[in-house]
C-alpha cells in the first residue's frame, strides 16, 4: 500500500469518525442557546482541519488576513474547490454564517446544527422568493455582527474550471451595505471533490482587499480578481 493511500484511509476514517463523534456528543446542545451549536462546529472545524494537515502533510498558508474582520459583519465571496472551504472559515473568523443549499439542513447532525446556528439557507427552485429569504436571512446574521460566506459560483469547481459567478452576491452586498471581500485558493489540488486520496502540499488561501464598486459593476469585477488570482495560484502548483 502506497503512503499516499495509507495516509488518505486515515484521514477519510478520521474524517467520518470525529464528525460523527462531535455530531453525536453534541446533539444536546441543540436544546441550548445558539452560541453553543456555533461553537460546537467551530470545535469540528478546527479539529478536522488540524487531522488534514498531520495525516496528509498540508501545510496551510493563508495570505491577507488583515483584510479580515476581528469583530462585526463582514461578506466574504469565497472559491469553492473542495469540502475543505466549508470547513476552513469556522477557523478563520469569529462566527461564520455559510450561504447554503437548503437541502443540506435535512441532514442528520450536520443539518439539524446548521439550521439551528442558523447558517443561511437558499432554496435554489423557488427562485425569486428564495432570494428575498435569503436577504431576510443575511439582515439577521449581519445583526448579530457575524462573518456571511457565499460561494460566488454557487458550487464546487475543478482547479481550472471557470463557470459564471452567480448574482447572489452582488444582492447581499447592496442589501446590507458591505463591501465584499474576494477569497482565493487551490484548495481542490489537495482534496478534489468526490476523491479518496488527499494529498501533500502547501495549501493556500488568499484573501484578497475588499470591493467597493458600484454594484452594477460588482459581479465582473469579483469575478476578475478572484479568478485572476487563481491563474497565479495554479501556474505556482504546476
Amino acid at each position: 500500500m502506497s503512503v499516499l493511500l495509507l495516509r488518505s484511509l486515515l484521514f477519510n476514517v478520521a474524517f467520518f469518525g470525529l464528525g460523527a463523534f462531535f455530531m453525536v456528543l453534541g446533539v444536546p446542545l441543540l436544546l441550548g442557546p445558539r452560541r453553543l451549536q456555533r461553537r460546537a462546529m467551530r470545535g469540528m472545524a478546527q479539529c478536522l482541519v488540524w487531522t488534514l494537515c498531520r495525516t496528509i502533510g498540508v501545510t496551510l498558508r493563508v495570505t491577507g488576513s488583515e483584510h479580515l474582520p476581528t469583530q462585526g459583519a463582514a461578506l466574504i465571496a469565497a472559491k469553492h474547490q473542495s469540502a475543505f472551504d466549508t470547513l476552513i472559515w469556522f477557523t478563520l473568523v469569529p462566527d461564520v454564517a455559510y450561504v447554503m443549499k437548503k437541502e443540506l439542513f435535512l441532514l442528520p447532525f450536520y443539518g439539524w446544527f446548521a439550521r439551528r446556528a442558523p447558517m443561511i439557507g437558499v432554496d435554489r427552485s423557488a427562485g425569486g422568493k428564495a432570494m428575498r429569504q435569503m436577504m431576510r436571512d443575511a439582515r439577521e446574521v449581519a445583526r448579530e455582527e457575524r462573518q456571511i460566506v457565499i460561494f460566488p459560483e454557487g458550487t464546487r469547481t475543478a482547479p481550472g474550471q471557470r463557470i459564471p459567478y452567480q448574482p447572489g452576491v452582488v444582492a447581499l452586498a447592496s442589501s446590507l451595505n458591505l463591501p465584499v471581500i474576494p477569497v482565493a485558493t487551490n484548495s481542490g489540488r489537495i482534496w478534489g471533490r468526490r476523491n479518496f486520496l488527499k494529498r501533500p502540499g502547501t495549501l493556500e488561501v488568499r484573501v484578497l482587499p475588499p470591493l467597493t464598486v458600484a454594484r452594477g459593476e460588482l459581479l465582473a469585477r469579483l469575478e476578475q480578481v478572484i479568478e485572476t488570482e487563481q491563474l497565479e495560484l495554479e501556474g505556482a502548483g504546476r
